[in-house]
């Protein structure tokens, strides 16, 4: 689960492509259907993802099985409208696609993944389609659940604009929190807080205290086994990243510490791994990392890296790249 929360990461960087879309944004609705002890969000513009060639080489490359599996339900999944008999994809109505890794309860270890989509969707007639195809729901209360033809997967409108997808298990744990049976992360202050940092962003991510915590075992790597950060650790509260790419690439991380020893402690502990990284790194990858600034503020340890397409073009090929992907 350690490399898809990793992956999961790569995936969403650059799964927007060279996106210059407006702000990926959750509705109220969707937030409601994310439980409570959600671990990772990852929010893109799907539409600007769709109309990006090179978006989609990207996300072909770089997407993990995990997400590749939900993606390809999205798309495959076709309606019957308007009695034409043609198949049209459900995804041509999708603006916003989340994708959210969660526990099922809070000591639980582990983790379940839901998907959500928003966008203007036909439901009438999408509801229609199913009943014309003798598709019958199930129903959680007063919600129908439908199946995603042969995908394994199940889908439900919480609202015109709003449709959850994924396993039943998952989807039922989705509408729990819906409904109040269970917390959301509407209740979850340090997630919310986190949102609030990134969501303007076409592009972003943000992991709680627990998938921070997984997060930077991974990449202080060698690093990571000192002493130091075990006094630290339990002080990663949060993390969220965003990317832009709209001048070259520009990819920015804000770990929350909470104080400010904690913040310089990792940013310690992070430029030593860099410069660990730097004596077997190629000439592309020593570009990367020198391009790549670590510092800490006001109890927030904050990792920017910029570069060009074409450097970045030429990191996508190195062994660092393929490390963080495989």
């Amino acid at each position: 689960m350690l490399k898809l929360m990793l992956r999961f990461c790569v995936a969403g960087m650059l799964v927007a492509g060279a996106a210059f879309a407006p702000a990926a944004q959750l509705s109220t609705d969707a937030r409601g259907a994310i439980p409570h002890e959600v671990q990772q969000l990852v929010v893109i513009d799907y539409r600007a993802m769709q109309d990006s060639p090179s978006a989609m080489a990207l996300r072909n490359r770089v997407m993990p099985p995990e997400l590749k599996q939900f993606d390809e339900a999205l798309s495959k999944f076709t309606l019957k409208l308007g009695g034409s008999g043609q198949g049209e994809p459900i995804d041509q109505y999708v603006d916003e696609l989340a994708f959210a890794l969660f526990r099922p309860t809070p000591s639980s270890d582990a983790l379940q993944m839901v998907g959500i989509a928003q966008g203007q969707f036909p439901t009438q007639d999408i509801l229609a389609s199913f009943r014309a195809q003798k598709m019958k729901p199930t129903l959680v209360r007063t919600n129908n659940i439908y199946p995603m033809s042969r995908t394994g997967m199940v889908l439900c409108f919480v609202d015109p604009s709003t449709m959850i997808f994924g396993s039943k298990d998952s989807v039922t744990k989705a509408l729990d929190a819906r409904d109040g049976m269970t917390p959301s992360m509407l209740t979850n202050g340090p997630m919310m807080n986190a949102m609030q940092s990134v969501d303007s962003n076409p592009l972003w991510s943000i992991l709680d205290g627990k998938g921070t915590q997984t997060m930077m075992k991974e990449l202080l790597g060698q690093a990571g086994s000192v002493t130091d950060l075990d006094t630290v650790k339990e002080r990663l509260e949060a993390s969220w990243y965003s990317m832009d790419f709209t001048h070259g690439v520009v990819f920015d991380l804000t770990i929350e510490t909470g104080d400010s020893f904690a913040a310089a402690t990792v940013s310690s502990l992070l430029t030593a791994a860099v410069m660990l990284r730097k004596m077997s790194a190629s000439d592309t990858e020593k570009q990367a990392l020198n391009a790549t600034d670590i510092g800490s503020s006001s109890g927030n340890l904050n990792i920017h890296f910029a570069s060009s397409d074409t450097e970045f073009s030429a990191l996508l090929q190195s062994p660092l790249f393929q490390t963080m992907v495989h």
